[in-house]
């Protein structure tokens, strides 16, 4: 089996709900699975100690992760338009990475979860995007080829899978975001497979 790293940051559990439904995407072709991970948060004053592993959830990314992987989904919480401090603190952790090439060359695709329509999830996406440009990352987004890009009232676009919780906070994607963020892991994992053989 060959492995997508489905790498994510979530607070209130909307990225996260985005992140298993693009597990499920990458799943659902032939000799690929999915490895889930997060990363741990950070402090806003100093530099804090999370323990060895979560409480609960997805287990923390280790460096080996990226170049066990033959694909990334990169994944975020929208804040004020960017991607969320305890992600970008690890992809700022992976320059050794970058030196070496470990990421050119694979395929990347990104998703964001965010409270309110128009409130930053495209530059996010975007944002995620950068640093995956700078290691040599293939960008992979959608086409309008998916329906549901067309018909959702929320979150998803061509750059990547969204989802719009609302003011009152709901982690759960809708119908249509849970399915075009498995559109877009089966997307990734299939190009993943195509640029491995």
């Amino acid at each position: 089996m060959q492995e997508i790293l489905v790498l994510y940051y979530s607070h209130h559990g909307g990225t996260r709900h985005l992140a298993q439904a693009i597990m499920r995407g990458v799943e659902q072709v032939d000799g690929m699975s999915a490895r889930l991970r997060t990363v741990p948060r950070v402090s806003t004053v100093c530099e804090a100690v999370e323990p060895e592993v979560p409480d609960s959830g997805s287990p923390y990314v280790e460096l080996q992760d990226l170049s066990e992987c033959i694909g990334l989904a990169l994944g975020s919480p929208v804040r004020f338009g960017n991607m969320a401090a305890p992600l970008k603190y690890f992809l700022d952790s992976t320059a050794a990475d970058w030196l070496k090439g470990t990421l050119s060359g694979k395929p990347a695709a990104v998703f964001a979860s965010g409270t309110s329509m128009h409130g930053g999830q495209e530059s996010t996406l975007l944002s995620m995007m950068l640093p995956l440009m700078h290691h040599g990352m293939i960008m992979v987004g959608l086409p309008f080829t998916e329906t549901e890009l067309s018909t959702t009232q929320r979150g998803g676009g061509p750059y990547g899978a969204s989802h719009v919780s609302g003011t009152e906070g709901n982690a759960m994607p809708t119908d249509i975001e849970r399915k075009i963020a498995t559109a877009l892991g089966r997307r990734l994992a299939l190009t993943a497979k195509k640029l491995a053989a």
